[in-house]
């Protein structure tokens, strides 16, 4: 049971459960792991999975030893394999639709997690049956509390300090969801215009509107070793595509939720200002980050073709 308490909601004392009622709700899950080039996710993965019963690896075509590995490290995982990389929610889309248990959690492959946190959420879910999604408090690399969860989901930066109790939030991040099944029926998954960025954040939107609340469980702690999930040579080729994505998905959550629609004259300016950061980067040696703008520049110069073969669920 759930009170409000200073403007979070705060649930009751509760005894941590056997084992033999962790297993139960385990059961209860179907883990959806989405892949690329994450081969060197899959010792610790198959770590933390390895009391989970179902486990769906759906990978966008790696072209490393991602699959091989995870054969070796998570063996009862079902693996689905894409011929193609259909990009982060169109994937998890597919795990999901292949999962029959009563909650779906999607997590990335660069998350650490255990058995005690998925079963914290799946207690605040049943004390809360009208919820659609739970997500726990992510730690970042050092251990310190990652806010990854804001009122206003079109917000990037989190102000304040963290939930201390379960509390109603408007976007939680996609690194970690646990997901009521029928509530991602429901809405028909992820939009898969989205290929990368935003889709979490739309799919929170569409979650809350249609389906039920999405609440922060700051007691189930999940480590998220950002942008660890990709990994091979291909570093510069990752960071432009992520650059590429990340203003493509900015400017269509744009209109789909705002309406607006980017003009032609702000492409350009967004163009001009990016190259100007990309060459400023290049002087101080940033390569990195440098790639990830010239990825920016590129994506808003060809916005409008793009857009052209999205379908987008407006």
């Amino acid at each position: 049971m759930l009170r409000w308490q200073n403007g979070a909601m705060s649930s009751t004392a509760m005894m941590p459960p056997p084992a033999a009622s962790v297993a139960a709700e385990l059961a209860r899950v179907t883990v959806v792991l989405v892949t690329f080039h994450s081969g060197h996710c899959a010792p610790e993965l198959g770590r933390a999975l390895a009391s989970f019963p179902h486990v769906t690896l759906v990978d966008n075509a790696s072209t490393d030893d991602t699959l091989a590995q995870f054969r070796r490290h998570l063996p009862h995982a079902t693996l689905l394999p894409n011929e193609r990389n259909l990009g982060f929610g169109a994937a998890n889309n597919r795990g999901v639709w292949a999962a029959s248990t009563e909650f779906v959690l999607l997590l990335n492959p660069d998350c650490v997690v255990d058995a005690e946190a998925v079963s914290q959420m799946i207690r605040c879910a049943d004390a809360n049956p009208t919820a659609a999604l739970i997500g726990p408090q992510l730690l970042g690399r050092s251990g310190q509390p990652d806010i990854s969860y804001t009122w206003a989901p079109n917000t990037w930066a989190a102000k304040g300090p963290g939930a201390e109790a379960p509390a109603c939030v408007g976007f939680i991040s996609g690194a970690c969801m646990l997901i009521r099944r029928e509530a991602m029926l429901r809405i028909k998954g992820f939009d898969e215009g989205f290929f990368l960025y935003y889709e979490d954040t739309d799919l929170c939107l569409r979650l809350a509107q249609q389906f039920g609340e999405l609440i922060v469980e700051p007691q189930a702690k999940v480590t998220h070793l950002s942008r660890g999930s990709s990994g091979g040579r291909g570093r510069f080729k990752a960071e432009y595509m992520r650059g590429y994505h990340h203003i493509q998905s900015k400017f269509l959550f744009n209109l789909k939720h705002l309406g607006v629609q980017v003009s032609a004259a702000r492409r350009w300016r967004y163009c001009v200002t990016a190259a100007i950061e990309m060459l400023a980067r290049v002087l101080v040696l940033d390569l990195v980050r440098a790639t990830r703008v010239f990825g920016r520049v590129a994506g808003a110069w060809r916005y409008p073709a793009d857009m052209q073969s999205r379908q987008v669920q407006l």
